[in-house]
C-alpha cells in the first residue's frame, strides 16, 4: 500500500539527496556525482517526474469530485428563471403581447415565453353555496379592503360550490391562471406532487350552451388550502354562454366539492384571474427561425429595433450563408430588402433572386434571424476553436440562461466563401463541435472540436438571469413602456429563481443527506419522519420506545383551527405510510390521538399596591404556563410545582406566593405526585378552573 508521505510530503530536494546518497550502494563505477555528470541530469528529470506525479496522485480536481458525486446521485441542480403571474386588468382592453415582451421593476426584467391576447377578460362576482344559500364575496376582488371569507362555512361538505362570474372567457382552447390567497397561520409540509390534495377535490366547469361543461384543472392551492396557482385549460369546440344567479349574471366558473375531508376550513382573501406568466430574464440577443418565404414581418423586442443578422439556407442539409441588408434591390449578391413597418420596433425582410440572385431555399428552418442589443453587438465575438482539449473561452456575460444560449460558427471553405452553423451547448454529433456552458462564470469548455478547427464563433442568442433575486415579494407594479401607462400587479410571489448549484453547494447537500437518517431506529428518528409526512400541518409531536413490545407510540397533535384538534383518519394513513416505508422490518409502531387534561389551580399570591393590573398579569403567567397545546410544552412534559411557583413569583407585581395547589382535572390520563403533574405519553394540558386570591401586602412605616 502507497504511504502518503512518500508519495506527496517530500520536496524534490530530499528525494534527490536520498536518490544520489543510494549511488555508491549500487554500483562503485559511477564516482562522479556532480550536475555536470549526464546521469545525474537524467536521475534529476526522473526525480522531478516522480515528484510531479505524487502531487498528481493525492490531488482531487474538481471533475473528479463531481464525477465521485455523480455515482451515489448527486449532481449539481440546474439554474431556473423566477416565475411570476401577472394580472392584465390595468389595460384598456384586449391587447396582444408578443414573445419576449419585456416589464420591468426597477432595473429587473421579467418576459413573456410565447404571444398571447391578454386584458380583454376580468372577474365582476363570486358568490359560493353552502347549507343551501348563496353567499356573495365579491370583496375577494378589492385589493384594498382585505376581508377574509369562510366560503363554505364552518363545515364544508359535498356538493358545496364557487362561482367565478366574469364579463368575458379566454378563447376556446387556451390556457388561463387565477391565483387565490390563502389566509392560513399554519405551516404546512409540501406534497410530493405539488397538484395533489388529500383533504378535498373539486370538480371545475364553465358554463356553455349545453349547460355547465368540465374543465380541465391543475390546483397548486391542496384545494383551497394554501395561497397558489389554479390553472384551467378550456376545451377546443366550447361553446360559452352567460350565466344567471340571483343579481351576479355573466360567463361562469364553477367549482364543486367533490370531498371534502378538511383539517383547515378553507378561509379565502383574495383571488386574482385571468393572469399570465412571465419569467424573470433579459434577452440579450435573440434567435429566431423562419420556413422559407419571400416576405417576413416580425416585431423586434429590443429597443429601436436593434441590430440585425440574416443567415438563409441555399440548399437542404447545407450550411448558412450571411445575407446582407439592404434599402433597395439595385445590386446583385446575397442580400435582403429591409423595410420599417408600421409599429414600433416592426420590421419586414423580403427575399427576391430575380433582383438580387440568390435566395433561401424552400425547406424548414430556411432562414434564421438574429437580434442583438447594441451592449452584445459590441462584443459576440467570442474566440476561435484552436482545438485542444477542454479549451475554455469567457464570454462577456455570467449567469446566462441556458436554454437561451446558441453560437454561430464562421468557417470558410475551398473556395474561400464563409459558412456558417448554428451550435447549441451538450449536442453531440459526429464531426460536430461539442462544448458545455458554465452559465455562472460565463465560459464554454470546448470538449470536442469536431470539423470546427479554426472556427470563429460568435453569440447568436442569450439571456440572462438574476437568479433568486428573481423571488420577489407579491403585490408589485410592472411596468411595459410599449404597452403605455398600464400597471401589471403580480398577485403571488416570484418562484423557482436559482443559480446553477456549485461544487461546494452539492458537496454540502451530500453531507446533509448522509447525516440525515432514512431508516428509523430512534425515537427522534420517528418523529422527525412523522413530522415530514406530506401535506400535513403538525404542531407538536412525541415518540416513546417500548423496547419490551418492540413498539413505538407516537403522538401527534394536528395544527388544525379547532379548540382540542382531533387526529383524523387521513393524518393517520399519510403518517403511517410515511413511517412504513422507514421503519425496521420488526419494529411496529402506533399513532396516537391526543388527550386533553384539564388543570384546575388554588393560588393566593400577594401583590404590590402599585400595579393595578397585577390580576391579568398573574392569570396570563398561569395561563401560558399551563397551556400545552399552544406553549412550547411537549406530550408527557411534567408540570412541576417548583415551575409554576418561580414563573408566578418572578412577576414584577408578585411580592410573593402565599398558596399554590394544582390538580388534574381527570387522573386517568395524569397524576398528581408530590404536588407535580405528570401526563401521559399522549397527554396535552390545559388551563382548566383557576381560583385567584391577591392580598395587598401591608406595608409597616417605623
Amino acid at each position: 500500500m502507497l504511504r502518503l508521505e512518500e508519495i506527496s510530503g517530500r520536496t524534490f530536494e530530499e528525494r534527490m539527496a536520498d536518490a544520489v546518497s543510494a549511488i555508491p550502494l549500487i554500483t562503485e563505477e559511477w564516482t562522479n556525482h556532480n550536475p555536470s555528470d549526464p546521469g545525474i541530469t537524467i536521475l534529476e528529470n526522473l526525480i522531478l517526474f516522480e515528484t510531479l506525479q505524487g502531487s498528481r496522485i493525492t490531488t482531487i480536481s474538481d471533475d473528479v469530485r463531481r464525477a465521485l458525486l455523480k455515482m451515489v446521485g448527486f449532481e449539481a441542480r440546474k439554474g431556473k428563471c423566477a416565475r411570476l403571474l401577472l394580472s392584465a386588468d390595468g389595460l384598456p382592453g384586449k391587447t396582444h403581447i408578443n414573445n419576449n415582451q419585456r416589464f420591468l421593476i426597477g432595473d429587473m426584467v421579467f418576459e413573456t415565453r410565447r404571444a398571447q391576447d391578454v386584458g380583454d377578460c376580468h372577474l365582476t362576482g363570486i358568490l359560493s353555496r353552502f347549507n343551501g344559500e348563496y353567499h356573495d364575496h365579491g370583496h375577494l376582488l378589492d385589493r384594498e379592503m382585505v376581508l377574509p371569507a369562510k366560503v363554505f362555512g364552518d363545515d364544508p361538505k359535498v356538493g358545496d360550490e364557487i362561482l367565478f362570474f366574469s364579463d368575458n372567457l379566454p378563447e376556446p382552447g387556451s390556457e388561463t391562471s387565477f391565483y387565490i390567497q390563502i389566509n392560513s397561520s399554519f405551516r404546512r409540509t409540501p406534497l410530493k406532487d405539488r397538484a395533489g390534495n388529500i383533504f378535498a377535490s373539486f370538480n371545475w366547469e364553465c358554463y356553455t350552451k349545453d349547460g355547465f361543461r368540465e374543465i380541465k384543472v391543475k390546483d397548486f392551492t391542496g384545494a383551497l388550502l394554501e395561497s397558489g396557482e389554479i390553472k384551467l385549460k378550456f376545451p377546443q369546440d366550447i361553446r360559452y354562454a352567460e350565466y344567471k344567479q340571483g343579481d351576479q349574471s355573466g360567463y361562469c366558473i364553477r367549482a364543486t366539492l367533490t370531498t371534502a375531508n378538511y383539517d383547515i376550513r378553507p378561509c379565502i382573501m383574495q383571488v386574482d384571474a385571468f393572469l399570465f406568466e412571465v419569467w424573470q430574464k433579459d434577452t440579450r440577443a435573440l434567435a429566431m427561425s423562419f420556413q422559407r418565404t419571400d416576405r417576413i414581418r416580425m416585431v423586434s423586442p429590443m429597443k429601436n429595433e436593434g441590430y440585425i443578422l440574416c443567415f438563409c439556407r441555399e440548399g437542404k442539409g447545407e450550411s448558412y450563408r450571411r445575407y446582407e441588408l439592404s434599402s433597395g434591390t439595385g445590386r446583385r449578391g446575397r442580400y435582403c430588402l429591409y423595410e420599417r413597418g408600421e409599429k414600433e420596433g416592426e420590421f419586414i425582410l423580403s427575399f427576391d433572386k430575380q433582383s438580387f440572385g440568390y435566395e433561401p431555399v424552400r425547406v424548414k428552418d430556411a432562414v434564421r434571424i438574429f437580434i442583438y442589443s447594441e451592449e452584445v453587438m459590441r462584443r459576440y465575438h467570442v474566440g476561435r476553436v484552436i482545438g485542444y482539449d477542454d479549451q475554455e473561452i469567457d464570454l462577456p456575460f455570467d449567469h446566462i440562461v441556458p436554454d437561451s444560449f446558441l453560437l454561430i460558427a464562421k468557417r470558410v471553405d475551398d473556395a474561400g466563401e464563409e459558412f456558417f452553423d448554428f451550435v447549441r451547448p451538450g449536442k453531440p454529433d459526429d464531426d460536430a463541435l461539442t462544448y458545455h456552458l458554465l452559465e455562472n462564470d460565463g465560459k464554454i469548455v470546448i470538449e470536442d472540436p469536431g470539423d470546427f478547427i479554426g472556427a470563429e464563433l460568435f453569440i447568436g442568442s442569450l439571456a440572462v438571469t438574476e437568479g433568486p433575486k428573481g423571488n420577489v415579494r407579491a403585490g408589485n407594479g410592472f411596468v411595459a413602456p410599449e404597452l403605455g401607462n398600464a400597471i401589471f400587479y403580480n398577485p403571488g410571489p416570484g418562484t423557482g429563481g436559482s443559480f446553477r448549484e456549485t461544487l461546494e453547494e452539492v458537496r454540502a447537500r451530500f453531507r446533509e443527506d448522509v447525516y440525515t437518517p432514512y431508516t428509523c431506529i430512534t425515537a427522534e428518528d420517528f418523529e422527525k419522519a412523522a413530522a415530514s409526512a406530506p401535506g400535513l400541518c403538525i404542531r407538536k409531536i412525541h415518540a416513546v420506545m417500548d423496547e419490551l413490545d418492540n413498539m413505538v407510540h407516537i403522538a401527534v397533535l394536528p395544527g388544525t383551527d379547532e379548540e382540542f384538534p382531533k387526529l383524523s383518519k387521513q393524518y393517520v394513513d399519510v403518517i403511517s405510510e410515511t413511517l412504513t416505508e422507514r421503519r425496521l422490518i420488526t419494529t411496529r409502531f402506533h399513532i396516537q390521538s391526543p388527550v386533553y387534561v384539564g388543570v384546575s389551580v388554588k393560588l393566593t399570591v400577594y401583590v404590590n399596591r402599585q400595579f393595578a393590573n397585577s390580576r391579568e398579569q398573574i392569570e396570563e403567567r398561569l395561563r401560558s404556563m399551563i397551556n400545552y397545546i399552544d406553549g412550547d410544552k411537549n406530550f408527557g412534559d411534567p408540570l412541576t410545582f417548583e415551575d409554576v411557583f418561580a414563573g408566578i413569583e418572578s412577576l414584577d407585581c408578585v411580592d410573593y406566593v402565599y398558596d399554590l395547589f394544582m390538580q388534574p382535572e381527570n387522573l386517568k390520563h395524569a397524576t398528581l405526585r408530590d404536588g407535580n403533574i405528570y401526563p401521559g405519553e399522549n397527554c396535552l394540558l390545559y388551563p382548566g378552573q383557576i381560583m385567584l386570591e391577591t392580598l395587598i401586602t401591608s406595608i409597616t412605616v417605623k
